[in-house]
């Protein structure tokens, strides 16, 4: 006979489900850039997959494996080859057609003469190498680890399509609120998901695009890498494309092109930064509404777990904590109201 009741029972099933939960999760840790990544894209991809299932009558196999075609095609392989591009780029920047050299000369001689900082230019390039280094290191640590990452998350990915509707059921099942706050969840994670990695990257392709063209006009060498530049730190709101068109309008300004130096720098800080003011309110307005604070944070949070990724990732996460929170609170008011309910009122 048990020496423990039905109630201890519990108790210890509970204990242990945590304690085995606690180091699964650890022992995955490595693949969580899957995992979230395969949730990413099922919240992307869902609205087209039934599009293709109930409309066009699809088979559900054949719809998944549509989808990730798509998705590589689209997302990952132009994502990983601008990626492999900017590495090779920086690192031949020093013997490449880039005077960088005489560019950061240039800078140091303005800056000294008017700011009173003769290695502004070098310390600055000696930082950015450094956030560079930091920030692409899935790419540096070469190819198996990408490649392990991509087919864990198109694993992951094919059965939540293939088994969407017992995926979903099972999340409303093992949820830990009621079914209306289930929802409205679900609701709140598309919303912020299509606002961070729809939203921010529409304006970062916008933003490198009108850099790139800005670039091209007034003559700058490579203006394409520094398109490509402008658009990944354009996930970074207070940083952005457009100042990238600072040291530009420096350079031209000391070359003696003072002109087209100040017409540069207008062009960055008033068409380029507010355009980025302009669709960040489009977006919101038809997407979702993610606070400039949240995508700041969440890329702070995101650039040392996850790299590159970590521009997406992160804001996405903090989103989904935030969301958290708020039907947490919900929840208890709900529940302090019922023991309101159930006691009575207080008599005085």
């Amino acid at each position: 006979m048990s020496i423990f009741n039905y109630k201890q029972r519990n108790n210890i099933i509970l204990v242990s489900i945590i304690v085995l939960g606690c180091f699964l999760l650890y022992a995955l840790s490595e693949l969580f850039s899957s995992i979230l990544g395969a949730i990413v894209l099922f919240t992307i991809f869902r609205p087209f997959f039934l599009w293709m299932v109930e409309r066009r009558k699809f088979n559900r196999a054949l719809a998944a494996v549509i989808v990730i075609v798509i998705s590589l095609v689209v997302i990952v392989i132009p994502f990983l080859s601008l990626s492999i591009m900017v590495i090779g780029k920086i690192a031949s920047i020093n013997r490449d057609t880039i005077p960088i050299d005489k560019w950061t000369q240039k800078i140091d001689e303005f800056t000294a003469a008017n700011i009173g900082q003769p290695h502004f230019a070098e310390s600055t390039l000696q930082k950015l190498g450094a956030y560079v280094a930091d920030l692409f290191p899935s790419i540096l640590s070469g190819a198996a680890n990408i490649v392990l990452t991509l087919l864990v998350m198109y694993f992951l990915l094919y059965f939540m399509f293939v088994q969407m509707r017992e995926f979903e059921l099972g999340l409303l099942k093992y949820a830990p609120f009621r079914e209306q706050h289930a929802l409205k969840f679900a609701t709140e994670l598309r919303n912020s998901t299509y606002s961070n990695v729809l939203g921010q990257g529409i304006i970062a392709l916008t933003q490198g695009a009108l850099l790139a063209n800005g670039f091209w006009i007034f003559h700058i060498p490579d203006p394409i890498f520094w398109g490509v530049i402008g658009a990944f730190i354009s996930f970074l709101p207070v940083v952005g494309a457009p100042t990238l068109c600072i040291p530009a309008s420096i350079v031209l300004y000391a070359n003696g092109d003072r002109i087209q130096g100040v017409i540069l720098l207008l062009y960055g800080i008033l068409f380029i930064g507010n355009v980025d003011n302009v669709l960040r309110m489009l977006i919101n307005r038809r997407i979702g509404n993610t606070h400039p604070i949240i995508t700041v944070i969440g890329v702070f949070i995101g650039l040392p777990l996850f790299g590159i990724l970590g521009l997406v990732f992160g804001p996405v996460l903090l989103s989904y904590f935030l969301l958290l929170l708020e039907i947490y609170e919900t929840n208890r008011m709900a529940a302090d109201r019922l023991e309101r309910i159930r006691t009575g009122p207080e008599l005085p």
